[in-house]
């Protein structure tokens, strides 16, 4: 690959037409954060127009409208385009964090024989706060594992954690910080031997990377739609159950919209069956369907093909760090072998926090994760490789580099 020459890469994109689908940047901006949150698509704020109308002019009648089912008819197009599912067993719904403990909680109530929750040291803050309550409320045991910072979770350092009293592994599909994947069938099948269930964190892998849920045998998995899925800030989470488990397993919380029927306003709670038994209250309409123009925006495009163009825009910007930024005193902080990494990198360096301030007021923006790294996201859809030359030139200059 020609490092210097990103506008011929550009022209061969097979998926650049894509960018023209994005609300354009400010003049001059270069974008290189859309692994935190993803640019708009120019539909989902066509269609947010389009919801708001139809509330001034519907009303209460909109939820005669498709509204109530909307978090499974998203769901349903989220699995069969992003994620590899089958129909009915995503919904879209919530936070990532609620989705979280409500999918963990009803995970552990079906091992109550087993003490031990596992969790990376380097997982994602949530993920960590999630399972320090859990074993606080359940009197469990933590079992944290320790991944390289660069490299990851090995094999070994995964199944090393499976025993007689492991109930429960949270683990992020894509790491945060380094970008480092894990192999998701062997994982799960490994558990699965051992007894115990994984639930799976999606947020860094969902629209960047295949997962292929129903193949791998993936049991629960959570994740967001703000990142690459581009649903925008504060977009709805999204849960998957394994078809066998969605009745097998009982949420904690017992909505008004999870009952089986919802507007007789019975006396007693009715769990409805299949995945709608997991969603809790309220939808937000609105939310929603923002969400729901990113995701078709990303199935349309296709997973396969997204994950070629975010593997070419890591190798570029890493050519690009080795030639100009390691002699300045950068370093990779991501896998080198694409396999093995989502889409994005960091680069590390001992004043990355100031040089992340220093990025952004010069209209580049990653952003900083401690102790030592920049992340460059690298969404594939939105982004190009004369973005990726552009940032990394501003970098150099910044380390006092020459063109």
């Amino acid at each position: 690959m020609r490092t210097t020459d990103p506008r011929a890469l550009d022209s061969a994109d097979p998926l650049a037409r894509f960018r023209d689908r994005f609300v354009p940047t400010e003049p001059g901006l270069v974008y290189l954060d859309g692994n935190s949150l993803g640019r708009p698509p120019k539909s989902a704020i066509d269609r947010v127009a389009a919801i708001t109308e139809t509330w001034s002019r519907r009303l209460i009648r909109g939820w005669e409208d498709g509204w109530l089912e909307l978090p499974l008819i998203v769901g349903d197009q989220l699995a069969a385009g992003v994620l590899g599912a089958e129909p009915g067993t995503v919904a879209v719904t919530d936070s990532t964090t609620v989705n979280l403990y409500r999918v963990a909680v009803a995970a552990l109530d079906t091992r109550t024989e087993r003490r031990t929750v596992v969790v990376e040291r380097s997982e994602f803050p949530t993920d960590r706060y999630i399972v320090e309550g859990l074993a606080r409320e359940r009197d469990l045991d933590i079992r944290w594992l320790h991944g390289d910072p660069v490299e990851g979770l090995t094999s070994d350092d995964i199944n090393s954690c499976f025993d007689d009293d492991t109930a429960l592994l949270i683990l992020s599909a894509v790491n945060y910080r380094s970008a480092a994947t894990v192999d998701i069938g062997a994982v799960t099948d490994a558990a699965r031997a051992a007894g115990a269930l994984v639930l799976w964190d999606l947020s860094h892998a969902a629209g960047s990377i295949p997962v292929n849920l129903t193949s791998n045998g993936v049991d629960l998995a959570v994740g967001c739609t703000y990142k690459y899925l581009n649903g925008g800030p504060g977009a709805p989470a999204f849960l998957y159950v394994r078809p066998e488990l969605q009745d097998q397993l009982r949420p904690p919380v017992q909505g008004w919209f999870a009952q089986a029927q919802q507007f007789e306003m019975g006396p007693r709670f009715q769990r409805r069956a299949g995945i709608g038994g997991w969603l809790v209250g309220t939808p937000g309409i609105i939310a929603l369907t923002a969400a729901q123009a990113g995701i078709e925006v990303v199935a349309e495009a296709g997973i396969d093909a997204i994950r070629a163009k975010g593997i070419a825009l890591t190798e570029f910007a890493i050519a690009l760090l080795d030639e100009w930024l390691a002699p300045l005193g950068c370093s990779l902080g991501a896998p080198r072998d694409p396999a093995r990494r989502g889409a994005h990198i960091s680069i590390r360096h001992p004043d990355a926090r100031r040089l992340t301030r220093e990025l952004i007021d010069r209209l580049v923006i990653p952003d900083y994760r401690a102790p030592d790294s920049i992340r460059v996201g690298l969404s594939p859809l939105s982004t190009s490789f004369e973005d990726v030359h552009r940032g990394l030139t501003t970098l150099r200059e910044l380390l006092g580099g020459s063109g």
